[in-house]
């Protein structure tokens, strides 16, 4: 069985990236505070929610990344 390897810079990408996936989700939690005029307590409280978010982002980001490494996999192959 071949061993995989993680290198330092694709966990560094990652972690970005789903720091920045968790970054979207809180934005969108506080435009809705701001937009329908809720307290401000609700951007502590609705944490899980906004986690839930955020992982949701996170597995849509990582589907249209694994469909482009698809793509450019097939027409790499033809050539």
């Amino acid at each position: 069985m071949k061993d995989t390897v993680i290198t330092a810079n694709v966990k560094r990408r990652e972690i970005f990236l789903a720091a920045g996936c968790f970054l979207a989700a809180f934005l969108v939690n506080a435009y809705a505070i701001i937009r329908f005029g809720t307290p401000w307590t609700e951007l502590f409280t609705q944490i899980g929610y906004v986690a839930v978010l955020s992982v949701a982002i996170y597995a849509i980001v990582w589907a249209v990344r694994l469909c482009i490494m698809f793509l450019k996999f097939v027409f790499r192959s033809r050539r």
